[in-house]
């Protein structure tokens, strides 16, 4: 099964794809958005203890989507 989710906010650079997984991560400084870098990496532990698989596809100034891949 799959869930994607995408939107056309300020997106990212697809070479950063991986990194914002990670706890703390932050591609943008806070007093340019909010965020603490933590909630794409909770998403990825949820994913991977239901043996899923989430990953993200973006351009910068377009949007992002997040698409989270579970077994059947």
């Amino acid at each position: 099964m799959q869930i994607s989710v995408c939107d056309n906010g300020i997106g990212f650079s697809q070479e950063h794809a991986d990194n914002i997984f990670k706890t703390f991560t932050r591609l943008n400084s806070r007093d340019k958005y909010e965020g603490t870098g933590l909630g794409l990496a909770v998403c990825k532990k949820i994913a991977e203890r239901h043996n899923g698989y989430i990953y993200a596809t973006a351009k910068e100034n377009e949007g992002a989507c997040f698409n989270v891949l579970f077994p059947v």
